[in-house]
């Protein structure tokens, strides 16, 4: 049999040539263009109109909930049987006052953070928040495990009614929260006067697409972004940071840090002293790391597999130059982390061995414990942002930003509403705050590529993530890995993170760190009140479930940053030191100065 016409090992499977790596975006035929441009124009104005969610995903939970529930005697017989002792609870409570033994019977959820002025707890104070609390306890209750409903269902409900009991809140009502009633006591009603004036910047900031937010002395490139360092790489995509050392010697293979393209890469830059690369670098790492371009409508098209050509293997064909036969240990976070576990994987197929280990950083490969981010998403949610995203060629920074707020509304954005609206507090600027104002567009092929190929279908553990045109699978990367996930994170749940461990079978470090999604990561050594949970998986042992894991592991005080430096510093390759690389080399000089240009795009 000739060269040309040998079969490819039977390890490999490649998919038919009809199977696109993701979901193509369907495209109309000449003749169905007209009407579907029709089509797509009215769903964008509908979804512009309701921020991207759709409502006949809406309309088809409570039906789904309703229509079950109709034809389930027993469980309405349970939720009218709860409604009673809800009340009886709360009578009892009434009357117990009078004699002084009063007990609240119902208790603010631990992330709710509305009712903890002492005078809540004062007549006729408590028999409000007890009231609020007793018929959120009731609806709890009501919107779960109704016998045929569809969980996703029961969940977008719950998260509906959580959001319009938020809304009607006595915290959110100046006459009936005792602390709006103090602080204008206090301030002879200028509090009042300074919240008008607040809502009247943010409206007109709203209407003009500007902001006068004040950020305090907090200023990119200054004192936020400002470790040293300077741009050697540039392509499209990104700019690539290397930074200069802080130590004599260096460890002789270099890092790269893949952060999220979801916001800026400084949220592992921020103020000196809380900068994780500015740590690494004074630890004697080199340290290189991605600034991922703000996307604009002309750059509609990028895909997600671009992320990974134009992005991480970009960036390490270019260290490879710079610092020349040494492996590379890269760290992703977040998003970052999946397309470095996707570039991963593949480099693992295609024997490409430059990886030294692999950090995962609340980063997910499995989505199917995605969390109450899955709450938004199945095929009408996603059909109808693709419209939205059409329209405008991304998905917008407000628009993104206002979903990741209605996970915790009422600390994100109902406490936040009542103190700056109705008591005049101008918070004062954090550099976590301006950070996180600071948000990026997602280009309209990629996120719906990235929304339905792996939220939605979760191919990439499914073992049906096709790069190139064939499957790559995680079990195939047999480096190192570190893994980090964060006890409070909603957005990337620390068990879905942990679920790493069950598509790998190589050495695996996980730690679980206080905090949630950007507060567990940045913590530093130093800060107060700060423990984390770490163990290991050796090579080729047996799996153990989050639960029993959590079981077995006893809490650390402190910051987990020291244990990954000893880990990083334990599997280099080389255990001596050496001096410092050339800031670039002659064929990719620096640039500009870090943080470089992108990270300023608006």
């Amino acid at each position: 049999m000739s060269a040309q016409t040998q079969p490819r090992p039977t390890a490999e499977v490649q998919l038919p040539a009809k199977v696109p790596q993701v979901p193509a975006l369907r495209l109309p035929t000449p003749e169905q263009h007209k009407y579907e441009t029709y089509d797509k124009v009215i769903r964008a104005s509908m979804a512009r109109m309701t921020s991207g969610l759709s409502p006949y995903a809406a309309a088809a939970a409570w039906t789904d909930w309703l229509a079950h529930l109709a034809t389930a005697p027993g469980r309405q017989l349970e939720m009218i049987e709860q409604a009673q002792k809800n009340a009886a609870k709360l009578g009892s409570y009434l009357t117990s006052q009078t004699r002084g033994t009063a007990e609240a019977p119902f208790r603010p959820k631990a992330s709710d953070h509305r009712f903890t002025h002492p005078d809540w707890q004062k007549p006729p104070f408590n028999m409000l928040e007890q009231s609020f609390l007793a018929a959120q306890d009731w609806w709890d209750r009501a919107t779960c495990c109704v016998p045929g409903a569809q969980k996703q269902n029961m969940g977008r409900v719950s998260f509906m009614v959580r959001q319009m009991l938020d809304l009607i809140a006595p915290s959110n009502i100046p006459a009936l929260n005792p602390e709006i009633l103090q602080t204008a006591r206090d301030t002879k009603g200028q509090s009042i006067i300074d919240g008008f004036e607040l809502l009247r910047q943010d409206l007109e900031d709203l209407a003009t697409g500007e902001t006068h937010a004040d950020t305090g002395d907090f200023v990119v490139g200054r004192t936020l972004a400002c470790t040293p360092g300077k741009v050697v790489y540039r392509n499209e995509l990104l700019e690539l940071i290397q930074y200069a050392p802080q130590t004599d010697t260096v460890q002789a293979e270099p890092i790269l840090i893949v952060p999220a393209w979801i916001m800026k890469y400084y949220i592992l830059d921020l103020s000196p002293h809380n900068s994780l690369i500015n740590y690494l670098v004074a630890q004697g790492f080199t340290v290189f790391a991605i600034s991922w371009v703000n996307p604009s409508e002309s750059q509609r098209n990028l895909e997600l597999d671009d992320y990974r050509t134009q992005g991480v293997m970009a960036a390490l064909d270019a260290i490879s130059q710079i610092v020349p036969d040494q492996k590379i240990h890269a760290c992703g976070y977040c998003l970052g982390g999946t397309i470095l576990s996707i570039s991963a994987a593949t480099m693992a197929r295609d024997e490409d061995n430059r990886l030294a280990s692999v950090t995962l950083l609340a980063a997910q490969t499995d989505f199917t414990e995605a969390g109450e981010l899955m709450l938004f998403l199945d095929e009408s949610q996603v059909a109808y942002l693709d419209d939205m995203m059409w329209d405008q060629g991304y998905l917008d920074q407000r628009q993104m930003s206002g979903a990741f707020q209605a996970l915790r509304a009422e600390d994100l954005i109902w406490t936040r509403a009542v103190r700056r609206y109705l008591m005049g507090v101008d918070e004062k600027a954090a550099d976590i705050s301006v950070w996180n104002q600071d948000a990026t567009r997602m280009p309209y092929r990629m996120h719906s590529q990235y929304l339905r190929s792996l939220f939605m279908e979760n191919r990439l553990t499914a073992g049906r993530y096709a790069v190139e045109g064939h499957v790559i699978a995680l079990k195939d990367v047999k480096v190192p890995f570190f893994v980090v996930g964060t006890e409070k994170d909603h957005i990337a749940p620390w068990k879905s993170v942990y679920k790493t461990a069950l598509f790998t079978d190589g050495d695996l470090t996980f730690i679980l760190a206080k905090g949630g999604h950007n507060g567990g990561i940045v913590s530093e050594p130093g800060h107060p009140r700060r423990h984390y949970r770490q163990g290991h998986r050796a090579a080729g042992a047996l799996y153990m479930d989050p639960d029993t894991w959590l079981a077995s592991h006893d809490t650390q005080d402190g910051s987990w940053w020291p244990q990954w430096r000893d880990w990083l510093t334990a599997v280099q390759s080389e255990t001596a030191t050496v001096a410092p690389p050339p800031m670039g080399t002659k064929g990719l000089p620096p640039l500009a100065d870090a943080p470089g240009t992108y990270v300023f795009q608006k």
